[in-house]
């Protein structure tokens, strides 16, 4: 049978399109092709433009290819065609998935909505500090927090290899008599920071005790310089440093304002402090520097100086002010506030982890400074789920979403599918009990509460407000006080407690003084003319119990070690101080952390300091050690101090929150 072809109705208009058969293909050139209904087989190139209707439903057969300009479709083989990096970038409205070789750049690249990337794109991979993951505008970002000493591990720089840092050093110890601001820490910022594979240690810089200046951040870029102190006694100068501290005033000497100098800060990394008042009235201290702003001026009749203000950066995840100077003391006019970024108001120390400068003082205690911190992130991947609800640190496990709360805040539900959550609750552990002038036996602080559960049943008609606790204070040192209780942590319904004050030891604890505060775990006794008993835990009950009781003091000299999430503390025994209770493991957050360890018990002399329990407890001091505090954000106790200069607070809490994805 003869082969047909029936054309029906074209109309060519001469020299500009046509219409080719051959053995090869049918060949279309700048044909614009209208309600075309349907085709069952071809076969051959398809080049040119094809622009209307096409149904091509019940296509069995494409054998030839596709070409569009330089890119095709074959059967065996895609060519993407290409364009330079100017031409990429000249495209208007380019859709998310977009592939394209770039011949600028001799790579594969795509578009996700956001940048263009190498298809073989890879992130960085490394270990050290505490490990948060978030997510800001479509792009998963990772955070290492460090609040101590540790080592940043790189095991593969990927494709970029750059980091954020931000680097903050302990700010200055508020200056006493008349006494002047501490300045905040230094505060360094790199955004774009090239790293190598391999280990970069770490240091975070201690806050100054009270009238001495703040230590280096040390880690990844420029040295962050340590707050200069503030000025101490009549007409006393605060001291240079990475924000300066504030001058004293002067109060029966005839000084004039101004006499006394400020301290400098350091170029890049904060500012001066403010000057002290005059005389009459001079009672009254300049404010320490901000890495934001200067120190205040303090009025001779009025106020100290207000703390110099801090600097706000969301590199964890979170808005947070950074390096805000401490308050100049205000004598009887009542306290002056601190710089926004944890500076101390008159008389009060600086916030731990933010550089703070502490509060002067007239003439009572002066704040010691806010230990420093480092924090480095960089890009994980791209947003892969959307997070049904909003509020902390977001997180991906691959099957959950994680809400982590470092700080108070507010999870809020946006989709009303979701209707049950598991949760963490850890609040702040309690502070270290000290002893009296050259002793020792103070009791560890307790862990924080510790209550976690599946399946808690939610909905998206109200924000659930959470709250963090945070860790107690431990005792100054020289004096036989007991710790704070760490405060308690809240998600709804669930309040886990703050974990008991470690007991005081030594001349003047006496009978109360040497028994171990109640809490979420008890705190380690102490001992005076007598051994102390341990605080109870899982105080008030909960089922099941959020903690365990403290370790008894021994009479001898030892104290005990504060209670943990998983066990009691031990008792002080032979001047050896007790061990913090072990805390508990939890993998929510979609790794195995161990939260809730109790601090652990100060030695008497000549024994051996308790160590603090897994879990974040801090470890006990001795007669000439100060031991250490608990670890942040894992709710860990302070460890029982020893009567030297230090801090043992408790560790602050966490909640963690996680749905499925």
């Amino acid at each position: 049978m003869a082969s047909e072809i029936r054309v029906n109705q074209i109309q060519n208009r001469s020299g500009l399109s046509t219409v080719t058969f051959s053995d090869t293909g049918v060949v279309l050139s700048g044909i614009t092709t209208v309600g075309i209904l349907s085709a069952t087989s071809i076969t051959g190139n398809l080049t040119g433009n094809v622009t209307g209707t096409v149904n091509t439903s019940g296509v069995s057969t494409f054998s030839g290819g596709i070409n569009v300009g330089s890119a095709f479709i074959r059967n065996n083989q895609v060519g993407l065609g290409a364009t330079t990096t100017t031409g990429r970038n000249s495209g208007i409205g380019t859709a998310a998935g977009t592939l394209i070789f770039n011949s600028s750049t001799g790579t594969v690249q795509f578009y996700d909505g956001f940048s263009w990337y190498d298809t073989n794109r890879s992130f960085i991979q490394a270990t050290g500090g505490t490990i948060n993951d978030f997510q800001s505008g479509g792009i998963i970002y990772r955070s290492h927090i460090f609040t101590s000493s540790g080592s940043f591990v790189v095991t593969s720089t990927g494709n970029s290899g750059n980091v954020s840092v931000l680097q903050v050093a302990g700010g200055g110890g508020g200056g006493s008599t008349y006494g002047g601001g501490g300045g905040a820490g230094g505060l360094v910022y790199n955004s774009s920071f090239p790293i190598s594979s391999g280990t970069y240690s770490i240091t975070v810089g201690a806050g100054g005790a009270a009238s001495v200046s703040g230590s280096p951040t040390i880690g990844l870029t420029t040295t962050a310089s340590g707050g200069g102190r503030g000025g101490t006694g009549a007409g006393g100068s605060g001291q240079p440093g990475g924000s300066g501290g504030g001058a004293a005033g002067y109060a029966g000497g005839g000084g004039t304002a101004g006499s006394a100098s400020a301290g400098s800060g350091t170029s890049g990394q904060g500012n001066s402090g403010g000057l002290g008042g005059s005389w009459p009235g001079g009672d009254t201290g300049g404010g320490g520097g901000g890495a934001g702003g200067p120190g205040g001026n303090s009025n001779s009749n009025g106020p100290g100086g207000s703390g110099g203000v801090g600097l706000s950066y969301s590199i964890s995840g979170i808005s947070t002010f950074y390096a805000g100077g401490g308050a100049g003391t205000s004598g009887a006019a009542g306290p002056s506030p601190g710089g926004n970024g944890g500076g101390g108001p008159s008389a009060t120390a600086g916030v731990y982890s933010t550089g703070g400068g502490g509060g002067g003082s007239y003439p009572g205690t002066n704040g010691s400074g806010g230990s420093g911190v480092a924090v480095i992130t960089y890009q994980i991947g791209l947003l892969a789920a959307t997070a049904k609800a909003t509020g902390g640190l977001i997180s991906y496990t691959g099957t959950q979403t994680v809400h982590t709360f470092l700080s108070s805040g507010t999870f809020t539900i946006t989709n009303p599918s979701l209707t049950s959550v598991d949760y963490l609750v850890v609040a702040g552990g309690g502070g270290g009990g000290s002893p009296s002038s050259g002793a020792g036996g103070a009791g560890g602080g307790g862990a924080g509460g510790f209550r976690t559960g599946t399946s808690f049943p939610v909905s998206s008609a109200s924000p659930y407000p959470i709250q963090v606790g945070s860790g107690g204070n431990g005792g100054p040192g020289n004096t036989a006080t007991r710790g704070t209780n760490g405060s308690p942590s809240i998600f709804s319904t669930i309040t886990s407690a703050g974990g008991g004050g470690g007991a005081a030891a030594s001349t003047g604890a006496g009978p109360t003084g040497r028994v171990g505060f109640d809490g979420g775990s008890g705190g380690g006794g102490g001992h005076d003319s007598g051994a102390g008993t341990g605080g109870t835990g899982n105080t008030p009950p909960t089922a099941p119990p959020q903690g365990n009781p403290g370790g008894n003091g021994e009479q001898a000299g030892a104290g005990g070690g504060g209670g943990g999430a998983t066990s009691s503390g031990s008792a002080g025994s032979s001047q050896n101080g007790g061990s913090g209770g072990a805390g508990t493991a939890s993998a929510i957050s979609g790794t195995s952390v161990t939260y809730a360890g109790g601090g652990g018990g100060c030695a008497g002399s000549p024994g051996t300091a308790g160590s603090g329990g897994p879990g974040g407890g801090g470890s006990g001091g001795t007669p000439s050690t100060a031991g250490s505090s608990g670890t942040m954000s894992l709710g860990g106790g302070g460890g029982g101090k020893g009567p030297v200069a230090g801090s043992n607070n408790g560790g602050s809490g966490i909640v963690i929150i996680a749905y499925p994805s």
